[in-house]
């Protein structure tokens, strides 16, 4: 997995170079970029992008480098990702140098509340998780211009969607006043808001080559002007996306031919049910029925003590492909472009 392999070359880096003290946050950076994939998978599962283990590739250190509306999501959610999982694990007191935020203890929040509690502490997993992840961009050009404006605008997403949690005090329940704290939303909550921003990313106009020798300055300028206009909360690219729906080696993407689809199930989101229409019909292909057989566990008993036997049932279930038209040519393999 690409940003995780990238994000482990930046942890190794950091216990050569780095403070000690980085040693302590290796695992949660590690973790929190897995969570960052894993959530990519989800939110893309039913689109022609599916966030291919290919294409995830955070550092710009080689020529494989985009900047596409996926990529600006890639970044974002892989960020966020960090930046949970090290606060998370600080307000757990997985970390010694590192507690809840009790900077508003006390403090009047509105009528009838004060501030308590144990606060997660995104100062600090905003702090850490910045000098993980914004490590990876080592480049002065406007793709690693863009790609570190993602990263910040994934941080951010960690904060906007974090909510207030109260306890009641009082006689007899009353609760005639209220301690808060506040706490992060689930992860989920933190992927779809990004997959929202993803929706409304924003395409930049402006030179893409690298800085050249002795034009450094006039080339940061050219790139803080640009983005003088764009919100910090929003997902920025430079780069159209490829066609997915066909196979390109040269991207790492293998098309949607073959991809499984979801039909007639109601109690699926719209989205779910419209998604043959999307992978099959818009990619010129069609929609093949596949009759599986599935095993799975059942008839499940609990034996004292302490064991719970299973049987083996099989139920056929069906599911839906997207397959070449009959008598259609195989998709043109594109070799044309790069990342």
């Amino acid at each position: 997995m690409l940003v995780l392999l990238s994000l482990c070359r930046t942890v190794n880096n950091f216990l050569m170079t780095g403070p000690k003290a980085f040693l302590t946050y290796a695992s949660s950076v590690q973790v929190g970029a897995q969570c960052g994939i894993q959530e990519c998978k989800h939110q893309f599962a039913w689109e022609k992008w599916n966030c291919p283990e290919s294409t995830l590739q955070l550092s710009t250190h080689n020529g494989l480098r985009s900047a596409t509306r996926e990529t600006s999501f890639v970044h974002a959610i892989s960020a966020a990702g960090v930046m949970y999982t090290l606060t998370k694990n600080c307000s757990m007191g997985d970390f010694d140098n590192c507690g809840c935020d009790d900077s508003r203890i006390g403090q009047t929040g509105g009528k009838g509340w004060i501030w308590g509690g144990c606060s997660d502490n995104v100062a600090f997993g905003e702090k850490i998780s910045k000098q993980f992840v914004d490590a990876l961009e080592d480049g002065h050009d406007s793709r690693a211009a863009v790609n570190l404006h993602n990263n910040e605008a994934g941080r951010l997403a960690i904060k906007a969607t974090m909510r207030r949690a109260c306890k009641c005090h009082g006689v007899s329940g009353s609760c005639s006043i209220q301690t808060c704290w506040m706490q992060l939303a689930d992860f989920r909550d933190v992927g779809n808001y990004l997959k929202m921003k993803h929706g409304h990313a924003k395409k930049l106009e402006m030179d893409k080559k690298p800085a050249r020798a002795g034009n450094t300055a006039d080339n940061r300028g050219a790139i803080a002007h640009t983005f003088r206009s764009i919100a910090r909360t929003e997902l920025i690219y430079l780069e159209d996306s490829p066609d997915y729906c066909v196979k390109n080696q040269s991207l790492g993407l293998q098309g949607t031919e073959g991809r499984e689809c979801l039909k007639g199930d109601k109690s699926r989101s719209q989205w779910e049910r419209k998604s043959c229409r999307r992978l099959c019909y818009e990619c010129g292909l069609r929609v093949v029925q596949k009759r599986i057989e599935v095993v799975s566990s059942c008839n499940c008993k609990f034996h004292w003590c302490c064991t719970v036997k299973c049987e083996k049932c099989t139920q056929v279930v069906t599911k839906y492909y997207c397959a070449r038209k009959e008598g259609g040519r195989k998709q043109h393999n594109k070799n044309d472009s790069a990342l």
